[in-house]
Parts: structure tokens; C-alpha cells; sequence
């Protein structure tokens, strides 16, 4: 191609260019960016409401009155907590969290002159004595819905609101709900990704969770935590569901986990605890292949942990304190690396803990306490296994022999329990100095303190009672544990100054 054909095309290109952006420009300009009626509305809505910053202190980040900048003769797109559709102008979102406001709002509020709004937050407000009132039945268009601690009365209504991807009613203590069940507050929002219901147990969310399949087949997340009053069995989904977060602790739920949690694939966060659940883990839960968090403490479970347990793979987290489990803990432990914490404490486990437990490098917290337990403590599977861990928990067990060199190694180590057993020999010299509680009473131990330990300069607590130590104990070596707060040295040996 010729020097010529290359200018005429590139001036071609420049001329075209100038006159799309051109078009661009016009269009923009001639776009009514807040129409004038929308503003009104929104100056009216802000005279509608008092400012006390009391009235957003639950909120859990930095608040202030985002309504105080709302002045008149400004483009209201460009208001705090005003968001618009580029194209038309209309108002599209509105996000007045923690914005310090009160009053009521009545259902001929101008909060409902925006019929395209799609995302609407009045969280961490105190709004007493409004309800989600036929208004509401004019968002048409509306996702997102937050009223968490707003104090507004929750009706039927809110199924009207049938595009809802995300509901999130938490913490609306002293409103009321209708007494017309979770089905009359669920219908038709068959789109729903999230539903938050988290403690509304003083709002009247009582009564039995239906029986039948839940038909929400995006559902996500679903959070009753806190609803005590709330009873029920393990709810029931079908294989087309995406839930991935289910919180159902702390309710009035019981009986057994049905084989059907298995259709739970997506499921990455299952929390029972503090409910009244019974009975063994089903096999299925091998199906919870997403699995990430398993929480059943504080419940009624029995029985062995299934050997399947060892497919989840992903976990990080497993529960299963405070029941009534027994027999051995089987050695699954090879296949869940990622578990960083282990809670086992408060039940009936017998044997010894199986070798397995020395693979999983990444533990953080390690809690085996008020067991039977017993035999010798496995050792990580490097040098470097534990690395990690922060807590180990093995109180009242029936341990014996000495006290892991290993656990003398441990850089992050903050609490050390392995009171009421049977360890015996000397106490070792720690090689850090990170440990805040140390709990070694109730157990066979011999020989001096260690030096070591009146270096840890964050030591809160330190409990070595009914053993037989002995030596020379000097006030003196106490001067650097100012953070010291208890002291129990009784019942051993007398010690001499």
C-alpha cells in the first residue's frame, strides 16, 4: 500500500473518531441526569427523619449522616448514598446504612416515588414503627434488600417482591412479624440468593420450619441464627440447589441429619451448633466435597465420626465439641491438610489419637479436651509440623508418659492445658516466649520450674498445682511476668526461697 492510500485512510480514521465522540458527547449532555421530581422526593424523604448518631452504634464500621450533604440545587446523583442510571437519570440504588436516622416511614413516604430502584439498605437506623407496607410492592425492580437493625415489622408483603436475589432482615429486635409462617414470607421469591434471618427470635419468628422441599433453587445462603424460638428438622433440599452457607445455630431444630444432606454439593459452611440435633453423622455428608466449615457443637450427635469424613478435603474447620460422640477417632486425617482448627472437646472419644493428626501442618487450634483419652501424644510429621498452632487443648484426659519435647517448640504457641492427666517427668525449657496460659496441674510432673517460663512477658496465667515440683523458687524471677494475673503453685512439694 502506497504512502498516499496510508494518509487517506489514517485521515479517515481522525475524522470518524472526532465525529463518534462527538455523538458521544451530545448524547451524554442531553442525558437528564437527575430529574427534578427525584430530587424533591429525596429532600423530602431527608426531612422526614431525625440525625442521632445513637441510632447507628451497632453499625460495625465508621458511620455518619449521609443525608447531611443532601442540599438542594446539586445533581442528587452525586449524593451520598445515591446511585442513578447513567442513561435516564433515574435513582437505581439507595444505600442509607448507618446513616444516624430515625422515624417512620409511613406508606406515603416518598421513598416510594422510586419505582426503578434495584438496591435499597436502611440497615443500622432506627426506624420504629414502619413495616414493609403495600409501598414496597411498587420496587418492582428491586435485588437487594437490607433492613438488619432498623426495627422494621416484617408482613407478607415482602413477597411481592418477587426479582429479590438478597434479603437481609437480621437483628430487627422489638418489630413483629406476621404470623403467617416462613412460606408466607418466601413465596413467590423464587430468585433469592441470600436470605438473612439471623435473630429475630424477639420479633416473633417462631413456629415450625416447614417440613416440605424448599423450592428457592439460587438460594445461596440461607441464616436463621438466633431464632430460638424457631423449631423444625434439618431442612429439606433436592439435588437442583445451590446453597452454599447454611447457619442454622442456636435454633430450637432437632432430630436426626437426614441421608438427603448429601444433595447439599455446593455447600462450603454448615453450622448446627447449640441446636437440639441427634442421632449419628449420616455417610452422606461425604458428599460435602465443597465443604469448609463444619460446625455440630453443643448439640445431641452420638455415636462414632464416620470414616467418610476423610473426602472433605477442603475442610478447615470441623466442630464437633460438646456432644456425645464415642469410640475412636479414626486416622482420616491424612486427607484433610487444610483443617486449621480441631474441636473435639466434651465428649466421650476413647483410645489414642490417631498418628494421621501429625499431618495436618496447617493446624491452628487443637482442642481434645474432657475426653478418655489416652496413651502418648503423635508428633508432627516434620519438625516444623505445628508451626502453626496456637491452642492445644487435652485437658482431662487420662494422657501418660512425658510431655511431648515438641510441644516446647511451637513459635505461636499462646495456651498450653494439659491439666488433669497422667504425664509425668520434668517440665521442659520452652525456646519461645509467646505463651499467655499455661495449665499443667492436676498431673504427675517432678522436678524444678523451668527458667524458661519466667521469661514469657505476656503471661496471663499460670497453674501448676498438685504435682510434686520442687526446688528453689525465688521472688525475684517473677519480676519480668507483669502481665501475671493468676498463680497457683499449691499442692506440690514445698519449694524453698
Amino acid at each position: 500500500m502506497s504512502e498516499h492510500h496510508l494518509l487517506l485512510c489514517f485521515l479517515f480514521f481522525l475524522s470518524f473518531s472526532q465525529i463518534l465522540l462527538s455523538s458521544c458527547f451530545s448524547f451524554y449532555n442531553s442525558t437528564k441526569i437527575c430529574p427534578h421530581g427525584q430530587r424533591l422526593a429525596l429532600l423530602h424523604l431527608k426531612k422526614s427523619f431525625s440525625i442521632k448518631k445513637s441510632h447507628s452504634r451497632f453499625c460495625g464500621f465508621p458511620s455518619y449522616p449521609k443525608t447531611e450533604h443532601w442540599k438542594e440545587g446539586s445533581d442528587c446523583c452525586s449524593w451520598d448514598g445515591v446511585s442513578c442510571d447513567l442513561v435516564t437519570g433515574h435513582v437505581i440504588e439507595l444505600d442509607l446504612s448507618c446513616s444516624w436516622l430515625s422515624g417512620t416511614i409511613h406508606s406515603n413516604s416518598t421513598l416510594f416515588r422510586f419505582p426503578h430502584l434495584q438496591r435499597l439498605n436502611l440497615a443500622f437506623n432506627n426506624f420504629s414503627g414502619s413495616s414493609v407496607s403495600a409501598g414496597f410492592g411498587q420496587f418492582s425492580s428491586l435485588t437487594h434488600l437490607n433492613l438488619s437493625n432498623s426495627l422494621f415489622s416484617v408482613s407478607p408483603e415482602i413477597s411481592h417482591l418477587s426479582n429479590l436475589v438478597s434479603l437481609d432482615l437480621t437483628w430487627n429486635e422489638g418489630a413483629e412479624f406476621a404470623p403467617h409462617g416462613f412460606d408466607s414470607l418466601v413465596q413467590n421469591l423464587t430468585k433469592l440468593q441470600k436470605l438473612h434471618l439471623h435473630d429475630l427470635s424477639e420479633c416473633g419468628l417462631y413456629g415450625r420450619f416447614p417440613d416440605k422441599d424448599i423450592h428457592l433453587p439460587k438460594l445461596e445462603l440461607l441464616d436463621l441464627w438466633g431464632n430460638s424460638n424457631l423449631n423444625g428438622n434439618f431442612p429439606r433440599f433436592n439435588e437442583n440447589n445451590s446453597l452454599i452457607d447454611l447457619y442454622l445455630l442456636s435454633t430450637n431444630f432437632s432430630g436426626e441429619l437426614p441421608a438427603s444432606i448429601g444433595n447439599l454439593k455446593s455447600l462450603q459452611t454448615l453450622d448446627l451448633s447449640d441446636c437440639q440435633f441427634s442421632g449419628s453423622i449420616p455417610s452422606s455428608i461425604s458428599n460435602l466435597k465443597s465443604l469448609q466449615t463444619l460446625d455440630l457443637s453443643d448439640c445431641q450427635f452420638l455415636g462414632s465420626i464416620p470414616a467418610s469424613i476423610e473426602n472433605l478435603t477442603q475442610i478447615t474447620s470441623l466442630s464437633l465439641d460438646g456432644n456425645h460422640f464415642s469410640g475412636k477417632i479414626p486416622n482420616v486425617f491424612d486427607n484433610l491438610r487444610n483443617l486449621n482448627s480441631l474441636d473435639l472437646f466434651g465428649n466421650n472419644f476413647s483410645g489414642q489419637i490417631p498418628p494421621s493428626i501429625g499431618n495436618l501442618t496447617n493446624l491452628n487450634v487443637l482442642d481434645f479436651s474432657d475426653n478418655q483419652l489416652e496413651g502418648a501424644i503423635p508428633s508432627p510429621e516434620n519438625e516444623n509440623g505445628f508451626s502453626s498452632l496456637s491452642f492445644v487443648g487435652l485437658r482431662y484426659n487420662l494422657f501418660n508418659g512425658t510431655i511431648p519435647s515438641w510441644l516446647y517448640t511451637l513459635p505461636s504457641l499462646l495456651l498450653l492445658d494439659l491439666s488433669h492427666n497422667k504425664f509425668t517427668g520434668h517440665i521442659g525449657e520452652f525456646q519461645f516466649d509467646s505463651l499467655e496460659y499455661i495449665d499443667l496441674s492436676m498431673n504427675e510432673l517432678h522436678g524444678s520450674i523451668p527458667t524458661s517460663i519466667f521469661e514469657f512477658v505476656n503471661l496471663s496465667s499460670l497453674y501448676l498445682f498438685s504435682n510434686n515440683l520442687s526446688g528453689v523458687l525465688e521472688t525475684s524471677k517473677f519480676e519480668k511476668l507483669r502481665n501475671l494475673i493468676d498463680l497457683d503453685l499449691s499442692n506440690n512439694i514445698p519449694f524453698t526461697q
